[in-house]
Parts: structure tokens; C-alpha cells; sequence
């Protein structure tokens, strides 16, 4: 059986899918297309869809005659049809497309998946958890550290968005450039302690039955907008994706900060409106000389 393992949609735990593979004797594809010649193929099949959804679409396709393509789970907001169920929906609206199937990426239930991943593949359970053995190190949780909220003389900002746009270079890059560009320093969502995010996104409102798309979003706003550095809040939503979209749009009215919502695309570059945005956070900023120690003690907690 020749399988494909998926890179994309902010996956973290690659690593370990693959050596899991490696160890369980399955031969493995990866894509290896530049990511502008990925998703030419998706936007030829799916022009109007969001632009991880056609990047996941344009590196399945480029896989070519595989059996099986693993790709990493994503959280979903609410009205999410593509998080929610992006390896049923696929296939239902390109024909052709060969087995999909969705993997936790991270916690507790990877390992479970794994195991039922490889009776699947092997029918052989003691070379199963022979191989789970040998991952074992690659599935712990990483231990992530708060990243730099002060940056020599830029002003901060939030960045807040889905992983599966932010943690993908070829779909993020571009607003990184611009933000440099600007003078402001991005302090991004997936650079944050998981731990930190999940628990303050179980304080969102009805958390019990919100999606965990919209949990980790709170999340990241909550733990960075208490932060005296942060100046601004950028939220980032995928082009074309409607409920990302409103998801960030309900994130906007949640914070006291200065607030922006944009849609950002691969391969763009230009956002007009960021010129305004820099300049509404950094008023009053150049009078800000250095953090007091009280505020020092907060950013490191």
C-alpha cells in the first residue's frame, strides 16, 4: 500500500506520522511541488473555495496513484463545512480523489489513531506497537515558551488566525513581509504555548459546546491582549472563507484594543488598509520609552 502524507493545514506533528509510517514498512508519498504549482491544481478544480482548502486539494492531486492520503485535522468555527469534514467533502466534489483521511495532530487521542492507523495498514499488531514504541518521544506535547512581545523599536501586534493559515509559509508569508515592512512586530497565534491558549479559550462563553476552532481563537486573543506590549490586534482569515471570516468578525468586538480584520490570500502582498492600522497603534507609542516591571512580570506569565 502506498500512502500520502500531507503537509499542509498548520500541521505540527508531521514528523511523527512519518517516521510512524517509516516504522510500520508503508511506502510513503509527499508532495513535492512548489506550493504556487499546488494550488494552480486546486484553484483550476475549486476557484472559489478557501485557500488552505485549495492547497490541500492541489498537493492530494499532485500525489497522483496513492491508496491512502493522511492529512492533520483541523479545528473548525462554527459554520465550518470545510473543517468539519474537508476528507468527506473532497471527494464529493472532485471525482477521482483516492482515500482521505484525517489525523489528530497532537493530544492524547494521536496515539489511538495511530494505533488503529496501523492495524489498518499492517494487520499486525505486534509490529504496531513495536513502531508506536519507537515514536513515542516524537508524540510528546512540544514545550513552547511565549514568544518575544518587544521587538527593538517596532510595535507589536496580535496576530490571530487558523493554523492552518498562519503556521503555512507559502499562504502567510506574504502579510509577515508587509507587517515587517510596516515596523510592526507579529506576535502570531501558532508561536503560542498550546497549553496557555486551550486554557483560556475553555473561558469563552457556552465554551462546553463551542466548536475548537472558535476556543482556540479566544484563546489567543485573551492570552495576548492583556499584554501591555501589544498594541493592536490583527485577525488574519483565510481568502475566501466565509466562516473564518465571521468567526474573526465576532473576535473583533470581543477586544478593547485596536482591531483589524483582514482576508489574506497566497501569494498576496498589499493590504492598503495596514497603513491605517500601524498608524492607529502606534499613536502614543513613541511615548512609551520601556515597560514598567509590573508589566515585564505580566508578558512573562
Amino acid at each position: 500500500m502506498k500512502v500520502g502524507l500531507l503537509d499542509t493545514l498548520g500541521a505540527r506533528y508531521g514528523r511523527y506520522w512519518a517516521a510512524f509510517l517509516k516504522e510500520l514498512g508503508v511506502e510513503v508519498a509527499v508532495p513535492t511541488l512548489p506550493a504556487a504549482g499546488a494550488l494552480a491544481l486546486g484553484r483550476d478544480s475549486l476557484p472559489d473555495e478557501p485557500v488552505q482548502v485549495q492547497l490541500a486539494l492541489g498537493r492530494v492531486l499532485e500525489l497522483g496513484r496513492v491508496d491512502l492520503v493522511l492529512l492533520p485535522q483541523t479545528p473548525a468555527v462554527a459554520s465550518d463545512a470545510w473543517g468539519e469534514a474537508l476528507t468527506d467533502l473532497l471527494p464529493r466534489r472532485i471525482s477521482g480523489l483516492p482515500q482521505l483521511l484525517a489525523l489528530p495532530d497532537g493530544g492524547p487521542e494521536m496515539v489511538a489513531a495511530a494505533t488503529e492507523l496501523g492495524q489498518r495498514l499492517t494487520r499486525n499488531p505486534g509490529r504496531v506497537r513495536l513502531a508506536l514504541e519507537r515514536v513515542k518521544p516524537l508524540a510528546a506535547e512540544k514545550r513552547a515558551e511565549m514568544p518575544r512581545l518587544n521587538m527593538g523599536s517596532r510595535v507589536t501586534v496580535a496576530v490571530i488566525g487558523p493554523r492552518a493559515l498562519l503556521a503555512d509559509p507559502d499562504l502567510s508569508g506574504g502579510l509577515r513581509e508587509a507587517l515587517d515592512a510596516l515596523g510592526l512586530h507579529g506576535v502570531y497565534l501558532p508561536d503560542l504555548p498550546a497549553a496557555q491558549v486551550a486554557e483560556r479559550g475553555e473561558r469563552l462563553e457556552n465554551a462546553a459546546r463551542a466548536p475548537a476552532g472558535e476556543k482556540e481563537l479566544f484563546g489567543a486573543l485573551k492570552l495576548l491582549e492583556g499584554k501591555s506590549a501589544v498594541r493592536g490586534v490583527l485577525l488574519a482569515s483565510p481568502a475566501r472563507d466565509g466562516a473564518h471570516r465571521a468567526a474573526l468578525n465576532r473576535l473583533a468586538a470581543m477586544t478593547h484594543k485596536p482591531a483589524l480584520v483582514i482576508d489574506v490570500d497566497a501569494g498576496q502582498t498589499e493590504w492598503p488598509e495596514l497603513a491605517a492600522f500601524r498608524d492607529r497603534v502606534t499613536l502614543g507609542a513613541a511615548a512609551r520609552t520601556a515597560p514598567d516591571t509590573a508589566d515585564e512580570a505580566g508578558e512573562a506569565s
